[in-house]
Order: C-alpha cells, then sequence, then structure tokens
C-alpha cells in the first residue's frame, strides 16, 4: 500500500509531500460578530500560545487547484499518484481525533472506501478499506523533551493549526498582515488574520486563519491565487469538540483478511558525513534545498527523492506537460518541476522560476 495518499494536503502548502509521493471555496464562516480588538501580533501570538492537546472534529477540504476532477471510484481511485492527485481536486471529509503529542487517528472518507492513519505512541498504522490493505511501522522515539506544540501529530496528519504555521513562518518584511472582521466557524467566534504577500512573484494572493478567540486554536485556512476569486484551497473544522477522545480510538488492529505490511522505521534524515553509506541512500534521505526565501521560495529535491513508479505513472504523465528537459506541473498555487535527470523543483510561484532556479545548479 502506497503511503502517498497520506499527503492530504496540495503540494502547494507542503511541495515536500512530493518527494514521498464543499465549503464552496471557503471555511463555512458564520455572521460578522464583535469581539474585544487585537492587533495582528497580538492574534499570531494567541496561536503560539495556544495549548490545546486534545480535540475530535470533522475536517473539510476543498481544493481548486486548476486540476481536472478524477474519479473517486474504480480500482486505481485510491492507489498510488492517482489517489494523491483524487485529493488535490474537488472536496473532502476526514475524521480527526488527538490526545497529546502521541495520540492521533485520522480518517479520510471516500464515497465508497476509507483511510485511516493511527497513531499510539511509536505504534503507526496505515489502512486502506478499499483493498483492505495496512501497513504498520514503529515510529522513532520522543527524545526526552517537550515536542513541538504545532508539530503533525502523525505523518500525513494536516489539521488547520499545522497549516497555519507554515504559513506563518513565512511572515516577514515581504508580507502584510491585518485582522479582519470578527466571525463565527462551527460555532466559536474567531479572530481572521490575513496574510499578504507584498511580492508579485508568487502565485499566492492572500492567506487567512479563522483563529477561535477562547482558545487561540487556528480552526479554518483560506489560500487565494492570483487572478482567482474563490479560495484554491481551504481547510476548516465543520464540528469540533475539544474534549478528550475515548481512549479505544487509537488502538487498531487490521480487519479480519487484511493484507498487512511491516515497514521499516521511517528515517527522517541521513547523518551527514557518514562512510559506507550507498549512494541510493544517501539520494532518498537527502534534505531539500532551498532557493530563495518567503513566499518566492523554490524548493529543490535531489535525484532519486522521487520513486520511479511515481514519475513514470500514466495519471501524472496526463496532469503534467513535456517542457524541454523535462515535465511540469502548474495548478493555480503551485508549480512542480520534473527533470528527465530525475531532480525535482517545486514552489508557489510561476514555471519560469523553477526552471531560473534549476539552471543555477
Amino acid at each position: 500500500m502506497t503511503r502517498v495518499w497520506l499527503r492530504w494536503l496540495p503540494a502547494a502548502l507542503v511541495p515536500v509531500a512530493l518527494a514521498t509521493a464543499a465549503l464552496s471555496g471557503s471555511y463555512q464562516a458564520g455572521a460578522a460578530t464583535t469581539l474585544p480588538h487585537k492587533t495582528a501580533a497580538e492574534v499570531i501570538a494567541m496561536i503560539g500560545h495556544a495549548d490545546v492537546r486534545a480535540l475530535s472534529g470533522t475536517l473539510q477540504q476543498s481544493s481548486d487547484l486548476g486540476l481536472p476532477q478524477l474519479p473517486s471510484v474504480g480500482p486505481t481511485a485510491s492507489q498510488g499518484p492517482a489517489s494523491v492527485m483524487e485529493l488535490l481536486s474537488g472536496s473532502h471529509t476526514a475524521r480527526v481525533y488527538l490526545d497529546g503529542p502521541g495520540k492521533a487517528r485520522f480518517q479520510v472518507m471516500d464515497m465508497l472506501a476509507e483511510r485511516d492513519v493511527v497513531r499510539n505512541g511509536t505504534d503507526l498504522w496505515l489502512y486502506n478499506s478499499a483493498d483492505n490493505s495496512a501497513a504498520h511501522m514503529t515510529m522513532p522515539a520522543e527524545p526526552a523533551r517537550t515536542p513541538a506544540p504545532h508539530a503533525a501529530p502523525a505523518p500525513g496528519v494536516t489539521t488547520p493549526e499545522v497549516l497555519a504555521q507554515h504559513f506563518l513562518a513565512a511572515v516577514g518584511p515581504t508580507t502584510d498582515v491585518t485582522v479582519g472582521d470578527g466571525t463565527t466557524v462551527v460555532g466559536r467566534t474567531a479572530y481572521q488574520l490575513v496574510i499578504k504577500p507584498r511580492s508579485t512573484g508568487t502565485l499566492v494572493d492572500s492567506v487567512t486563519i479563522a483563529v477561535d478567540s477562547a482558545s487561540g486554536l487556528p480552526i479554518g485556512v483560506d489560500v487565494r491565487a492570483r487572478g482567482q476569486g474563490p479560495a484554491a484551497f481551504s481547510l476548516a473544522f465543520t464540528d469540533l469538540s475539544l474534549s478528550t477522545p475515548d481512549a479505544a480510538l487509537f488502538s487498531f488492529t487490521p480487519p479480519r483478511g487484511a493484507a498487512v505490511e511491516e515497514k521499516a522505521t521511517p528515517q527522517l534524515r541521513a547523518l551527514p558525513g557518514k562512510t559506507g553509506q550507498a549512494p541510493q541512500a544517501k539520494a532518498a534521505f537527502a534534505r531539500p534545498t532551498i532557493a530563495g526565501s518567503g513566499w518566492d521560495a523554490v524548493m529543490g529535491l535531489p535525484a532519486g527523492t522521487v520513486p520511479a513508479d511515481v514519475r513514470s505513472a500514466p495519471m501524472l504523465a496526463q496532469l503534467t506537460q513535456p517542457i524541454p528537459g523535462g515535465r511540469a506541473l502548474t495548478t493555480s498555487l503551485v508549480t512542480v518541476l520534473m527533470l528527465d535527470d530525475g531532480r525535482v523543483f517545486a514552489g508557489m510561484v510561476p514555471l519560469e522560476r523553477l526552471q531560473a532556479a534549476a539552471a543555477a545548479k
């Protein structure tokens, strides 16, 4: 069973997803509401100080990246690159349960199937009901320190909070940040933090983060592309409880008859300078390079990072266009350049910016 579908976010938002692999265009906000005045810095501080360690809820993702609507049923709909492309278009629903940094359950609900990520301590299970297949791996033990409060609780488990942190990391001198009108999301009053790049070299027009006024938890994120009216990508809760979920939700036993595969412990990075390491292993775990900064940044992945079966998939060929020296995937928010020599470049920038970055290497 492939791990590609675990990356629920479009590559526009977390381009490294490609290294391993409705809300009618906006989160469902209610009527405007009056909240105590806060500056943008104060709302960002609320997010930074949020300490919500347990929750359960339903997430709605809506994508309008300019990709064709792909079939959601059929023998190939939930397999390989077709599955990640399917998740990058249309609208999708997931249930999420969190209890501290080591317990998480994420269920993507398809029309006729369910895909699960379940983490309980160091045990990580992946399950796809479409073909009754499961994979198990042992996560590396957490270091003896307090985990990062906004880190993803398990690979592929993405919430508005995790997504908000990716965009807040891009805030700097090239960004305008303001606070919009107060609103309500899933019955909770929220501040709207509006992030707008000043750079004209990015495909992103603006990002709006709905921040729960009581807890500081981001509960909805909209991303708008330049020249596009509705949001190109939206992720928001449609129901939410901040109570601790039932502990039984984090226990997973493969159903009867499931094909179970034991995966190797994930390696987060290669040890620099380690001798005796095979060249292909170095490529597989090499860290990406970043050209530029902020909204114009381009991430480069070395040859061998993207598996050959992903690069040669017929679905990927249908969604990309041939260009001199490779193929390109272009959407309203992200561009991915896959060169014939195996290197991959991605960013929230036009294709010309990626080609320039590739030529400079």
